[in-house]
């Protein structure tokens, strides 16, 4: 493992497993065991040190870079191309931003057509709720009482449409 130079082993090791526990758990909705989605990570992590750029913070390089190897490995391995050529999110039945959003549609095999979804949720979101939403999809802080409120207000937008 590359150690940047202004830091021991030690250090590095610490940032990396800071990084690790806070961004991981974001991840294991899309069906993966919360260890195998560290160990994942630990691995980014480790092969994105010869990168660092030494005058930046560490736990800043590693968050932006383990936050967009995961959301690209979410985005190679859970949206296809439907018939249509729109993107639909393929789910193993687990959660989504902590809400069921599961298809019940066997004929669907519970593949959910996302750009739907987004644009009903864009086109019936209440515009004192848009910045926090948009906060939530991109893995911004939200506080949770704030976030319990805009996903049940996106729950009830999506079984409205019968997406939920």
């Amino acid at each position: 493992m590359h150690v940047p130079p202004n830091m021991t082993e030690e250090q590095t090791l610490a940032e990396i497993t800071k990084v690790i526990d806070r961004i991981a758990p974001r991840y294991t909705f899309y069906g993966y065991e919360l260890d195998d989605i560290k160990q994942e990570s630990f691995i980014i992590c480790a092969d994105a040190l010869p990168r660092y750029d030494a005058t930046r913070p560490l736990e800043n390089f590693l968050a932006v870079h383990l936050s967009n190897r995961l959301k690209n490995f979410v985005r190679d391995n859970h949206f296809i191309k439907g018939e249509d050529e729109k993107k639909k999110i393929v789910m193993p039945g687990q959660l989504v931003n902590e809400q069921t959003i599961l298809d019940d549609r066997e004929e669907k095999d519970n593949i959910l057509d996302y750009s739907e979804m987004t644009s009903a949720v864009d086109r019936k979101l209440p515009a004192e709720y848009r910045s926090d939403y948009l906060k939530i999809i991109n893995d911004v802080y939200v506080p949770k009482k704030r976030k319990e409120e805009v996903l049940g207000l996106i729950h009830e937008i999506l079984e409205e449409g019968g997406h939920a």
